[in-house]
């Protein structure tokens, strides 16, 4: 509920500061439409599942550093990191996921609406967007994938972990776009 009222909040500066982006995906409304189409997709696999005890330990791992670094980049560069960070986890999330009491069209719809606002995204940036990928990020996927999934057997509990973690990433990258389309029209920056 927080997170479409945050959305709310902030689509009418994001749809207002893109256009100085030439970003049509956000001008039009699409990059809104799609964090809510993700956020109610992951909303629902949240009623599928089992309640989690080891929250704090996942939640102790967020690369809350990188983000603070990414909020001091370029408009451009946010989007490419907001971009890697959707392909991260679509990537988590072709993950073996049947021990997860998800509908499968759910999870599929949910790496489908993903991916297609990561490719969206990197085609506002041009050739920004084929910059290097941030190991540091990359890493930290790679630990979700073999501390929590790998080590918890995949179980239904390790995938509501991460999906509270990826709910938390699509909320912190909503404002981190939103904060790029404002910095960007911002002339003293």
């Amino acid at each position: 509920m927080l997170s479409r009222i945050l959305l709310v909040c902030l689509s009418l500066s994001v749809n207002s500061a893109a256009s100085s982006l030439s970003c049509r995906w956000i001008t039009a409304g699409k990059f809104k439409q799609h964090s809510e189409k993700y956020l109610e997709l992951l909303d629902t696999m949240a009623n599928n599942s089992t309640n989690s005890t080891e929250d704090d330990e996942v939640k102790n791992t967020f690369p809350d550093d990188l983000y603070s670094q990414a909020s001091n980049s370029s408009a451009e560069d946010k989007l490419a990191f907001t971009a890697q960070v959707l392909k991260e986890m679509s990537v988590l999330f072709e993950e073996d996921h049947s021990s997860a009491s998800w509908e499968e069209n759910t999870v599929e719809n949910f790496v489908n609406v993903v991916t297609q606002q990561a490719d969206e995204l990197r085609s506002c940036i041009g050739s920004h967007g084929h910059k290097k990928k941030n190991k540091k990020l990359h890493m930290y996927f790679q630990r979700l994938s073999s501390h929590f999934l790998k080590k918890m057997g995949h179980s239904a509990e390790a995938w509501e972990l991460i999906r509270e973690e990826v709910k938390f990433h699509l909320e912190r990258l909503y404002l981190l776009v939103t904060s790029a389309t404002r910095t960007n029209q911002d002339p003293s920056h």
